[in-house]
């Protein structure tokens, strides 16, 4: 039986190195590789082609819910299982909207853990059991309502920017990051402010921190 590759993306060298220790026990699974951040997850995605992406969701420079979206969107057959702290419903109703297969609390025991890879591994959905429910209820809620989650908001480019500029990098340093221009920076972030109706970098923090894009 070929085993399943796993990619490990958190930005805690501790959490990486007990995931990888847990499910190098299983000869069913194995770990291809890990990651720190979103751009990162990235690239080792390219590199390693795995089946699927242990997820953290916050991460800096670049977080989970939108390196989700990207590796969706790049390689959709690739299957994304979010890793959190966070097991409330904005983050998973956000994560599930990226493309994510479920999601995991980093409290959960190895055995969950290992049945969470194998099920969206099958093509299943995992979802931890405290919140199922409330999530299902409430993505209804939305399909019924035709409701825009706040990433529909802001185009991913967009969200990106929102990140890197609430974590206090200049325009300039954003431009560098991301391989663009100075210009397509100072536009994107004008049309952020437009779209948000806010003003200043302060409301562009607490707004990146109530849409889980960043921590407090």
């Amino acid at each position: 039986m070929t085993p399943i590759r796993v990619l490990i993306v958190d930005d805690q060298q501790m959490i990486r190195e007990g995931i990888g220790l847990i499910l190098r026990s299983h000869p069913d699974i194995e770990v291809v590789g890990e990651a720190a951040n979103g751009r990162e997850a990235l690239e080792k995605v390219e590199e390693t082609q795995p089946n699927v992406v242990l997820m953290d969701i916050s991460m800096p420079e670049l977080n989970g819910i939108d390196a989700t979206a990207l590796v969706k969107r790049r390689w959709p057959e690739v299957k994304v299982l979010g890793l959190t702290v966070h097991d409330t419903e904005g983050y998973i109703l956000q994560l599930l909207r990226a493309g994510a297969s479920g999601y995991i609390v980093k409290k959960a025991a190895g055995d969950e853990l290992v049945e969470a890879i194998r099920a969206v591994q099958r093509g299943d959905y995992y979802l931890h059991p405290t919140v199922t429910r409330q999530v299902i209820e409430e993505y209804m809620r939305h399909m019924r309502e035709g409701t825009r989650g706040p990433e529909d908001v802001l185009t991913a480019r967009e969200r990106q920017i929102v990140q890197l500029a609430a974590e206090g990098y200049k325009n300039r340093e954003i431009a560098e990051m991301l391989n663009i221009s100075l210009k397509t920076v100072e536009t994107h972030r004008a049309n952020v402010m437009q779209k948000l109706n806010i003003s200043d970098r302060v409301e562009l923090v607490r707004y990146a921190i109530r849409e889980g894009i960043i921590e407090p």
